[in-house]
C-alpha cells in the first residue's frame, strides 16, 4: 500500500509541476513587491451624467452565472447608488471554475477596476496581485473614507502588505483557529464522553470506541495536511499554504524556524500513522480519492472543522447533526483576514480607484445594497422571513453569499444559517494577535526553490500527515524529507525567510 501511495503522490506532483507552467501571469503595476515593471494607467470613464465607472469582476460560487440577471442586479445596484455617490458599477460574474484564468486575462487587458480576490486563491490570489504588482497601494485614498471607518483599525493593519493597504478586506470570521467534528448519531448511538477533547490527539479514545461501527473512514483527513491547523498554538504558519508549511515562526521564540525538525512536526507524523495502522484513517484520504461530499454522508465519524462565529452552520453544510469542540486558540493574522477581499487594479486611475473606494464604503455600511449586490432582487431572488432573515428563492440564478460579498454587519443572515453582526465582532475581537500579524514573504529572490520546495511537500509531506507512512518508517521518512527539500533549495529558502522576518520585526 505504501508504494502505491507513493507513486500515486508522484504522479500527482509531476501533474501539478506540468500544470504550473501553465498559467497566466500579470505584469501591470508599480506597486507591490518592487519590480521595475511599468503601469498603464486606465483612462478615468465617466457616463453622461458624469458618474465615475467602476468595472467590477467578481466570483460565483453558488450557481453558473447568468449575464441577464447580472445585468439586472447591476441595473438595480446603479439606480441605488445614482445619487449617493456619484458611482456606476459594471458588474461581471464569473463561475468560480473559471475565474482565476478569465480574470487574470482581463486584469491582465486593463478591463477590471475592481475585483473580488482571497488569500487562498490561485493565480490572482492576493500573493499573486502583490507579487505581480496588479493591485494598487490604496494606503492613502483610505484615510478618513467611510470604507475605512466600517472595520477597526486591527483589521486594517492586519491585511497590509509592505506596510501598505492593497486589499479591502470583507469583515466575516477574519481570524483563524480549528476545531474537531464528530457526526451526532455516533455520540448519542456510543455515548461518546466530548468533555474531555483539548486537543486532536484526545479524541484517540473516542476513535477506538467507535471502531465497530463499520465505518469507512473513523477519522476523515477531508484530504488535507493538517499539521498547520492542528499546531497553530505553537507556531504562526505565515504562508497560509499547506504545501509550504515547512517554514513557519515558532510563537515562544519569535523566530523562523524549519518545522519539519520540530519535534511537533514528528509527533504529529507518528500520530497519523498510529491511527492508520489502527484503522482509523483510510488510504482514500491519502491517495485524494475521497470526495467534498463525503462529508455528507454517514460513513465517517470524527473530522476537523474551522471555527467560526456560527458553527452550527456546518449541521446544514453536511445535511446532519454534527457537534464541535474547539482545540486551538484562535489568531488574527494577514492571511487569515485576507481570506475574501477586494482588489483595485493598479492600472486603474487615483479617480477611479477614489470611486472604487466610495462605492466599497457604501456596499459596506448600507443594508440595502448589501442584499442587492449579495442575493439579487427582493421579491424575485430571495425574500424576508418573518424574523427578518434572507430566504433564497428556489433556483434563483443569482445566488452569492455573505463571505465573498461584503460585511456581516451588514449583510443580512440566511434563515437558513442565522448570526448576529455582534457574533462576528466578538468571534474576531477575542482572538489573539498573532505573532506575525502583517508580515508578508516575498519569495521573488528564491521563486523557484520555494515551488521546488512545495513540489517536495507534494511528494512526501502530504503522505506524512494523512497517515501515508507505517509508524517505524516516520524518522527515516522525515530525514528523507528534509533531504529533498535541501536538494530544492530549502536551506536558502529558509535563510531568506528568517532574513526578511527579521528586518520586519
Amino acid at each position: 500500500m505504501k508504494r502505491k501511495i507513493l507513486s500515486t503522490l508522484l504522479a500527482a506532483a509531476m501533474a501539478a509541476t506540468l500544470l504550473a507552467g501553465c498559467g497566466n501571469t500579470t505584469s501591470t503595476g508599480d506597486s507591490g513587491s518592487g519590480s521595475t515593471t511599468t503601469t498603464t494607467t486606465t483612462p478615468t470613464a465617466t457616463t453622461a451624467d458624469g458618474l465615475t465607472k467602476v468595472r467590477l469582476t467578481r466570483a460565483c460560487f453558488n450557481v453558473v452565472p447568468d449575464s441577464n440577471k447580472t445585468k439586472e442586479v447591476q441595473d438595480a445596484i446603479n439606480a441605488y447608488i445614482a445619487d449617493k455617490i456619484g458611482v456606476e458599477i459594471e458588474l461581471t460574474d464569473i463561475s468560480s471554475g473559471e475565474y482565476t484564468d478569465k480574470a487574470n486575462l482581463a486584469l491582465s487587458n486593463n478591463e477590471i477596476d475592481l475585483l473580488w480576490t482571497a488569500s487562498w486563491e490561485s493565480t490572482i490570489g492576493t500573493k499573486d496581485l502583490y507579487a505581480n504588482n496588479a493591485a494598487k497601494d490604496i494606503t492613502d485614498l483610505l484615510a478618513g473614507t467611510d470604507l475605512y471607518n466600517s472595520m477597526d483599525a486591527n483589521t486594517w493593519e492586519a491585511t497590509k502588505y509592505g506596510g501598505k493597504n492593497y486589499y479591502i478586506p470583507v469583515y466575516k470570521d477574519n481570524v483563524e483557529g480549528y476545531n474537531v467534528m464528530v457526526r451526532h448519531q455516533l455520540v448519542e448511538d456510543y455515548g461518546l464522553d466530548l468533555s474531555g477533547i483539548k486537543t486532536y490527539q484526545d479524541i484517540e479514545p473516542l476513535l477506538a470506541q467507535i471502531a465497530d461501527a463499520g465505518l469507512k473512514y473513523p477519522y476523515l483527513t477531508q484530504k488535507t495536511a493538517m499539521f498547520y491547523r492542528y499546531y497553530i498554538d505553537s507556531f504562526d504558519f505565515f504562508t497560509g499554504d499547506a504545501t509550504s508549511n515547512w517554514v513557519a515562526v515558532d510563537r515562544d521564540t519569535n523566530e523562523v524556524v524549519d518545522t519539519v525538525l520540530t519535534p511537533e512536526y514528528k509527533e504529529f507524523c507518528t500520530k497519523m500513522a498510529e491511527w492508520a495502522e489502527a484503522g482509523y484513517i483510510s488510504e482514500d484520504d491519502v491517495t485524494k480519492t475521497t470526495t467534498d461530499t463525503t462529508t455528507q454522508s454517514q460513513d465517517w465519524g470524527f473530522s476537523w472543522w474551522t471555527d467560526v462565529p456560527n458553527n452550527g452552520e456546518a449541521d446544514g453544510r453536511y445535511g446532519q447533526d454534527v457537534d464541535i469542540v474547539k482545540v486551538t486558540n484562535n489568531y488574527l493574522h494577514t492571511d487569515s483576514a485576507l481570506g475574501s477581499c477586494y482588489a483595485i487594479a493598479a492600472s486603474a486611475s487615483d479617480e477611479t480607484a477614489a470611486a472604487a473606494i466610495k462605492f466599497m464604503g457604501l456596499l459596506y455600511t448600507d443594508k440595502t445594497l448589501a442584499d442587492l449586490y449579495t442575493y439579487g432582487i427582493e421579491g424575485t431572488d430571495f425574500s424576508y422571513d418573518g424574523d427578518g432573515y434572507v430566504v433564497k428563492a428556489d433556483g434563483a440564478v443569482y445566488n452569492h453569499s455573505m463571505w465573498e460579498s461584503a460585511n456581516a454587519t451588514v449583510v443580512t443572515a440566511e434563515a437558513s444559517s442565522p448570526y448576529t453582526p455582534q457574533m462576528y465582532i466578538d468571534f474576531n475581537s477575542s482572538a489573539q494577535i498573532s505573532c506575525a500579524n502583517g508580515f508578508q514573504f516575498d519569495k521573488t529572490p528564491v521563486e523557484q526553490k520555494y515551488t521546488a520546495c512545495q513540489d517536495v511537500f507534494n511528494t512526501y509531506g502530504f503522505a506524512l500527515e494523512n497517515g501515508g507512512y507505517a509508524v517505524d518508517q516516520i524518522d527515516a521518512t522525515i530525514e528523507e524529507y528534509q533531504k529533498a527539500l535541501d536538494a530544492a533549495g530549502y536551506q536558502d529558502v529558509l535563510a531568506e525567510f528568517q532574513k526578511q522576518y527579521n528586518e520586519w520585526k
